[in-house]
């Protein structure tokens, strides 16, 4: 299960960044999750349950935002939403398509109350 060594790299990252500004405490934590990221949601939300247990985040309020997968196609230049690693333009039938979102793993924000 790499989600959880991904919770306790998300963990180090947040509690580094609090550090950094003198954080009495984190109160949100807001994350971006690419739907098409191989991230299993619901392992990666257990696993983030345990990673912040006994860290400067136990208290804190997590905002999962999942963000479905959109696709340009080089072809046609059309987008469109996908669920799938390999997709033909339903547009023109090209293969030659690009993800524009749906793969990220970012940290969207910090809500910290300072000291």
């Amino acid at each position: 299960m790499h989600e959880l060594s991904i919770a306790i790299q998300i963990v180090e990252i947040v509690e580094e960044e609090a550090s950094n500004a003198d954080a009495e405490s984190i109160t949100k934590l807001e994350l971006d999750i690419g739907l098409l990221s191989g991230i299993e949601p619901d392992a990666l939300e257990f696993a983030m349950e345990e990673a912040i247990r006994d860290s400067l985040l136990e208290k804190t309020h997590i905002v999962y935002n999942y963000i479905k997968a959109v696709v340009v196609c080089e072809e046609c230049c059309n987008e469109f939403d996908t669920d799938d690693y390999f997709n033909s333009c339903p547009y023109c039938n090209s293969l030659k398509t690009i993800f524009i979102k749906g793969k990220e793993l970012n940290i969207k924000s910090i809500e910290i109350l300072k000291q």
